[in-house]
């Protein structure tokens, strides 16, 4: 291969349908396209270019993935991101936030071993912070940390948590993560912007994920914002073990393929019974597998 045949190792930082943005070792960003027809890259990605103008490559490779999130419903899986380590979940007092999808992230997270760090935004509106607190002290008491946050005023607290770890700010629209981006990174914006516009995608706005240098070894990446998570392409006993509390007594029931349901013996509904697991737990579980087909139920 020639020098100007090189290859030349990346990192995907924006989206954009079949265009993507890539950051080079050396700190440039061009825009990419992929090889051959399909297109499963997330931001996030490792990868490999061939640079084919000054600002433009083609992708020959992704390396091997730490993690990938997404999510997937019985019409198609969308890639969220790659080689995440922590899921920073925004959810604000005022609009309401929607808990079952609080749940079906945190499963998300679960299965690709993600630390999970809950953000409750506008805590300065004083009842309705109350209700959603007392609401969150069961995600607490199952070891989630949850940060309280303005994030209007600062987010300093939040930035100790991104210290070194490529994390990635889901949420549904509404709850504050435009306004965490704008207040990490005041006037960062441009440079991907200026790529967006290149793209045909106008001006940043969170439709696709994106990919931002917050420090010397820290990174966010902003994804649109969610109405719902399906999880199709997890099977009854990954959503199971994915309810950290659930773990202690998977394997104990009276039927090996137990779904925690309705069967008799089951361990998990015992432990509810005996107020070890909460019940709302227990009904979040069961709704997020009804809507499963049944070859993912084992």
């Amino acid at each position: 291969m020639n020098a100007d045949r090189a290859l030349l190792h990346g990192q995907v930082v924006a989206s954009h349908g079949r265009h993507y943005v890539v950051e080079l070792a050396d700190h440039q960003i061009i825009r990419c396209f992929p090889r051959g027809k399909r297109s499963l890259l997330a931001c996030g990605d490792a990868v490999e270019v061939v640079r084919t103008a000054v600002d433009q490559g083609v992708i020959e490779a992704v390396d091997p993935r730490r993690s990938l999130l997404y999510r997937s419903d019985r019409y198609r899986q969308k890639l969220i991101a790659a080689n995440v380590g922590q899921m920073v979940i925004v959810l604000a007092a005022v609009p309401s936030f929607y808990e079952e999808l609080l749940n079906r992230c945190i499963v998300a997270a679960e299965h690709q071993n993600m630390r999970v760090l809950i953000v409750l935004n506008k805590l300065d509106l004083v009842e309705p912070s109350t209700i959603a607190l007392d609401a969150l002290a069961l995600y607490q008491d199952l070891g989630y940390i949850v940060l309280p946050l303005v994030a209007q005023r600062e987010v300093g607290p939040l930035r100790a948590h991104l210290e070194s770890q490529l994390s990635v700010l889901v949420g549904q629209s509404g709850m504050g993560k435009s306004t965490i981006i704008n207040a990490l990174l005041p006037g960062a914006l441009a440079p991907i912007g200026d790529i967006s516009i290149a793209l045909d995608a106008g001006r940043h706005t969170t439709t696709h994920a994106t990919l931002y240098r917050i420090g010397p070894h820290s990174a966010l990446i902003d994804s649109p914002g969610l109405q719902e998570f399906g999880l199709l392409h997890l099977s009854q006993a990954e959503i199971a073990r994915a309810f950290v509390e659930f773990r202690a007594y998977l394997g104990t029931c009276k039927f090996s393929n137990c779904s925690h349901r309705s069967e008799p013996g089951c361990a998990i509904t015992a432990a509810v019974a005996a107020g070890t697991i909460s019940t709302r737990r227990l009904e979040f579980y069961r709704r997020i597998i009804t809507e499963l087909p049944k070859r993912k139920a084992h």
